[in-house]
């Protein structure tokens, strides 16, 4: 150990030289890949190992495949696995520890087993979509048919992003002067937090869901092994269920999530979400325009002909009044012509047949008058007959008690003083038992 201070370089010298052992050369080392690029030929990656139950990052590395191998080993796993060497996979590697002054700790890679095809984080985006499929709502958002419009727009993204912002620039300040209404509903958008607080997002705009068209997910550029938060089966169910489209767009054209398959549209990033809503408001445009022009077409070809028609009344105007002046004399004196032998053809036999009208209705008067004398006649004698006075004279009596007539003996009070009618006078008698 020295005993005054170094220098940053001779303390990279001094690590270097410690890394130069045998047990740090052409080591087999099981890891995820993240965010894996090519440039100049070159591979450039991150290593990371994640905790089994919780798929949180215990440990990460730089790695590099230097071009003079990359494309052998490249080509060696695309051949044995039917896949490209990318961000997603577990892989068993080999390598040689490296420390550059400037870049700090790496791994040079040398070798691969193509055996390990299947990252952890592939493996566990497999299994959502399986349970995904197993319930039956995978491809429910994916189903919902986009509004002629979609111009009121529910964001969710991390407040003050860059990916927000650019979102928000090429929406508003579109070439065809759309109007949109957007609203941000914060979350987080990397780590732990970012599937609760989506999820929150997510119910906070179902509650008002008829005040939007659409809900956008948006996160700007970054490492791909901050896209794991998204590989989540409660916010992939949350999606997929969800009653608005939903836009994913969260990551690079080389990343995906689970999202991207749920959601109704998969989108590179926050600026091509706002290119296709501003391409889908164009479209709807588009349609209006045509709409408009064949509006215009068949109002055009009626004006036209309604003009074609006027231009032959009037020419027909000047003569109509006259002809029809003529024609309507000449049926007027046709009628008066003919008047005068037709009301005597229709008068004569009508007043003869008044005549006869007036002499049936007197005989059916006087029959009917008749009839009815008749048939008063009738009642009256049938009344005198059925008078009490007649009753009393052909023999019968009539029993009054306090002047109402007795039926029932029994009903009479000892004692009880009634007086009798006969046909000539009446006389008194009194109830005794």
């Amino acid at each position: 150990m020295t005993s005054g201070p170094i220098t940053l370089s001779k303390l990279n010298r001094v690590i270097a030289t410690y890394l130069q052992q045998p047990a740090l050369t052409n080591v087999w080392v099981v890891a995820e890949l993240m965010d894996v690029r090519v440039s100049r030929g070159h591979c450039y990656m991150e290593l990371v190992e994640k905790d089994i139950s919780t798929g949180s990052v215990v440990a990460r590395m730089r790695a590099a495949i230097w071009a003079s191998v990359h494309a052998v080993l490249s080509d060696r796993f695309r051949k044995a696995t039917g896949r490209e060497f990318t961000t997603g996979l577990k892989v068993l590697v080999c390598g040689t520890v490296s420390y550059h002054p400037a870049y700090g700790l790496s791994l040079v890679i040398n070798n691969i087993d193509p055996s390990y095809t299947i990252g952890e984080a592939e493996r566990r985006r497999r299994e959502i979509l399986e349970r995904l499929s197993r319930e039956g709502i995978i491809n429910d958002n994916r189903s919902l048919e986009w509004p002629p419009t979609a111009l009121r727009i529910a964001v969710i993204s991390a407040a003050g992003a860059a990916g927000y912002g650019d979102f928000i620039n090429q929406l508003y300040h579109n070439s065809s002067r759309l109007r949109f209404t957007t609203r941000l509903f914060p979350a987080v958008m990397q780590g732990d937090r970012t599937s609760p607080t989506v999820i929150a997002a997510l119910d906070s705009i179902a509650a008002h869901s008829d005040e939007w068209d659409c809900v956008v997910i948006i996160r700007g550029g970054g490492a791909s092994s901050d896209l794991q938060a998204f590989d989540d089966y409660a916010l992939a169910s949350n999606v997929a269920q969800f009653p608005l489209p939903v836009i994913v767009g969260i990551g690079h054209e080389r990343d995906v999530t689970v999202l991207d398959y749920v959601a109704n549209m998969r989108v590179k990033t926050p600026t091509a979400a706002a290119e296709w809503l501003i391409s889908h408001g164009e479209r709807a445009l588009e349609r209006v325009r045509v709409l408009a022009s064949d509006i215009h077409r068949v109002a055009s070809d009626r004006i036209s002909g309604a003009r074609t028609q006027l231009a032959y009344l009037e020419s027909a105007l000047s003569i109509a009044p006259t002809g029809a002046v003529e024609r309507a004399n000449g049926r007027l004196r046709q009628a008066t012509a003919s008047l005068g032998g037709v009301g005597a053809r229709r008068i004569v036999p009508e007043l003869s047949r008044l005549d006869h009208i007036l002499t049936a209705v007197s005989a059916a008067r006087n029959n009917i008058i008749q009839r009815r004398h008749d048939r008063l006649d009738a009642i009256e004698q049938l009344l005198k007959a059925l008078s009490p006075e007649a009753t009393l004279r052909r023999g019968y009596s009539l029993t009054l008690f306090e002047g109402k007539a007795v039926r029932n003996a029994s009903t009479l009070p000892s004692g009880a003083i009634v007086t009798t009618r006969v046909a000539e006078g009446e006389f008194k008698s009194k109830k005794v038992e």
